[in-house]
């Protein structure tokens, strides 16, 4: 499913309203009809006081047209409009005009009263105040007013997308309505799925609202929701060479943890044969609990970290195989640090750079722009600080447009690790992720993630989709080990032993349905 910016939205609707000849007054009654469709859903209508709250954009149409709805199947309707109705334009007049007729309570608010009244007699509250298009923050009476329906605990469906929550970015503009359900028209928006927006918005449905498919579906629209790709079926005669023969580069005298997730995560991904590149001393620890892993013990700095003197070892090793990992918990030491740079610069096979290799390469990006093949970045926000040189706040101020522009300048697949992880591709496409939650915030989880992904590849995947499967495979084992022991206190052994599961959930296209019904769809 493609996902729009706002800007990007009103392109499509100026197309669907002058190309296609779709008044806009039959837009915006199909996205009021869809959100009554989710209101009478979840909720008893008949003989309920519902509030109504109106703005005087095209959501505070789109919300008249739920009042008359609601209205017609039995609903107590109390609509309040915050701001001048003068402002509205022809299609929003229009259903003011119907829902003045039908002789519904009406009520413009100059003062906070009437809203703290209806709050207090309703059973539902249905949020029309502001739209998507907001870019300042939320000020003066529509700032009570949010603050008022978040204190009055009633349960709240936002239309679009919640007041105060910025379109483009999900963050808050100030203050934003925390809504049960939200039903966004036409397509998501990135604010939608992107937090803080994505937990304001409860349950988000999706209605397209009449649009035909060739806009809802066009190229130009570069962001989409990260979804299940078919995955090459397994040879029946084929041997551990055939599903990948992955290098990873990785471990400390301080990090046994990392090279035992990141090599095994590998072989629980479907992939056939990791060989793991680690200090001597850590080698003798991980293979008691890792023996499938093929061990490749190097020499080591006095701390206990990979020594240049291991790096023509490591060049020659990575000439033979198919993929290479290298960083997970390799250290800072100066030494080994240069070490991964230099790796870098001579690996000519898919590279994918994590945790402390991406500090490496945070002092020499050039390295990435020459590599010729395909290089994959998994940071978290604060690696993404040091390799941009932003900081995290400047980040989290846009993440999509940092990404994209991570992505184009270094040639890299580049992975925003985070709730709802974003992946972004070198031609400026970015993937919203949705499998995953919050129990995946543990050590360790991330260096799962480096495996599967090296296992999607293994697979016969391209690249770029080997990335996105990758990502999708990973949260979905954590969503599975969630199920199992629950978020608090799951560790990334949780995960990883649920990879296989997840593997399999995702070739019977298990998957493709879970993710689906994370967005549901208002026919």
């Amino acid at each position: 499913m493609k996902v729009s910016t706002p800007a990007e939205m009103r392109e499509l609707d100026r197309t669907a309203i002058h190309e296609y000849g779709i008044p806009e007054v039959v837009l915006m009654e199909n996205a009021g009809l869809a959100a009554t469709q989710v209101i009478a859903q979840h909720w008893s209508v008949g003989g309920q006081c519902i509030l109504i709250l109106c703005g005087v954009g095209n959501n505070g149409g789109d919300g008249l047209v739920v009042a008359r709805q609601l209205h017609s199947r039995g609903a107590d309707v109390r609509v309040v409009i915050v701001g001048d109705p003068a402002r509205y334009g022809e299609a929003a007049a229009t259903n003011l005009h119907m829902v003045q007729r039908l002789g519904l309570s009406l009520v413009i608010a100059e003062t906070l009263e009437p809203v703290t009244a209806g709050l207090d007699a309703c059973t539902l509250v249905v949020d029309g105040l502001l739209g998507t298009g907001i870019t300042r923050p939320v000020s003066g009476l529509l700032a009570a007013v949010i603050d008022a329906v978040n204190a009055a605990g009633k349960p709240v469906v936002s239309l679009d997308i919640p007041s105060g929550v910025n379109g483009d970015t999900g963050q808050v503009m100030g203050v934003a309505v925390r809504a049960q359900q939200t039903v966004t028209f036409g397509l998501p928006k990135a604010g939608n799925l992107l937090h803080p927006g994505a937990e304001l918005g409860g349950q988000l449905w999706v209605s397209h609202i009449g649009f035909p498919p060739s806009l809802t579906t066009r190229d130009e629209l570069t962001i989409a929701v990260n979804t299940l790709l078919p995955l090459p079926p397994r040879a029946v005669d084929g041997h551990k060479g055939s599903f990948g023969d992955a290098l990873f580069v990785a471990g400390a005298g301080a990090y046994f943890g990392a090279p035992y997730f990141a090599s095994l995560a590998f072989l629980k991904a479907g992939g056939g044969y990791a060989r793991l590149a680690t200090p001597r001393s850590v080698a003798a620890v991980v293979a008691t609990r890792a023996p499938e892993v093929v061990y490749l013990p190097q020499a080591e700095t006095e701390s206990g970290t990979l020594a240049l003197a291991g790096l023509e070892g490591l060049r020659e090793t990575a000439s033979h195989v198919d993929f290479v990992v290298m960083g997970p918990g390799t250290s800072l030491h100066p030494e080994t640090q240069q070490v991964l740079r230099d790796l870098a610069s001579a690996v000519e096979k898919p590279l994918l750079v994590d945790g402390d290799g991406l500090t490496a390469l945070a002092q020499a990006p050039q390295l990435l722009r020459r590599r010729i093949q395909p290089t994959i970045l998994t940071p978290h926000l604060g690696e993404l600080a040091r390799l941009t040189g932003l900081s995290v706040t400047e980040i989290r101020a846009d993440r999509v447009a940092v990404l994209r522009r991570v992505c184009v300048e270094l040639g890299a697949h580049v992975v925003m690790k985070g709730a709802h992880s974003l992946i972004g591709l070198p031609d400026g496409r970015v993937y919203i992720n949705l499998t995953g939650n919050a129990g995946m915030a543990t050590a360790g989880s991330g260096d799962v993630l480096t495996g599967a992904i090296a296992a999607m590849f293994g697979l016969g995947l391209p690249v770029d989709a080997a990335t996105r499967m990758g990502v999708l495979l990973h949260g979905l084992a954590g969503d599975l080990a969630a199920a199992s022991v629950g978020q608090d206190g799951m560790t990334a052994q949780d995960i990883l032993a649920a990879l296989p599961a997840a593997l399999a959930a995702c070739r019977a296209g298990e998957a493709a349905r879970l993710a689906a019904a994370q967005i549901p769809v208002v026919s």
